[in-house]
């Protein structure tokens, strides 16, 4: 047996385990993503949104149903109401305009011009200045009795032939023009082109009123409220003057 060098390396262990490498990690698995998720969810709030309109319109429809169901004979009293007091109503406008006529005539004075007009037979007519003596002409006309006379009180005609010239006369009513309470328009009466106003005259009622040249006098016609305008209309479609 040969004795071993000590400085000899020692033979390798056959049993000595070899080193290995390390393992790796396996590669991380994506999840996959859902693409349908956000489709669902649109179709899930539309399918919300349809349900409810729906329940809400079945809702409107049962109260509108029950509603009339319950209420169906009223309904068609209130109808049957709604329509004779309409029906009513207009019978006694006919009736009304059937019962003007026939119509009177009216005349001022002669020394002033003579004017007149036609005017409905179920008006009564005042005369507050009959100008015998001079001075301005007054008359008022009105369904049934004359309003007692003022400023203020609201009558369907009043009639009014002043001493002051058409210049004087329309001096008032043109500064409410130019303000825009009142409106002008040249209408033909008798055949003479005559300013007609609309609008809150100087007397502060709303109506219109038709400033006529007669002579070296100035004829006023006016009436005191939008619901005799109609009526207004027509007695200037009749008025007549000497020149």
């Amino acid at each position: 047996m040969n004795p071993q060098n000590p400085f000899q390396s020692p033979p390798a262990n056959p049993y000595r385990p070899v080193p290995t490498a390390p393992l790796s990690p396996p590669p991380s698995e994506k999840k996959p993503v859902k693409s349908g998720g956000h489709l669902k969810t649109v179709l899930l709030v539309f399918f919300i949104f349809i349900s409810v309109a729906a329940l809400a319109l079945l809702g409107y429809v049962y109260f509108e149903y029950t509603d009339l169901k319950n209420n169906v004979d009223e309904k068609i009293s209130l109808a049957v109401a709604s329509a004779e007091k309409e029906t009513t109503e207009k019978l006694e406008a006919a009736f009304t305009e059937r019962e003007k006529s026939p119509y009177l005539n009216f005349s001022g004075p002669t020394d002033y011009g003579e004017l007149s007009f036609q005017y409905p037979k179920t008006w009564s007519v005042y005369v507050a200045k009959d100008a015998n003596k001079g001075g301005d002409f007054e008359a008022y006309l009105n369904p049934g009795e004359v309003s007692p006379v003022s400023d203020s009180t609201i009558n369907a005609l009043r009639v009014i032939i002043s001493t002051k010239s058409i210049e004087k006369v329309q001096e008032a009513y043109e500064k409410l023009v130019s303000k825009g309470t009142l409106t002008a328009e040249i209408k033909t009466i008798n055949n003479e082109s005559s300013t007609v106003y609309s609008g809150t005259l100087p007397n502060k009622l709303v109506g219109a009123a038709a400033v006529i040249k007669l002579r070296d006098k100035t004829a006023i016609i006016e009436t005191d409220a939008e619901i005799f305008l109609e009526d207004f209309n027509q007695i200037l479609e009749t008025i007549t003057y000497n020149l």
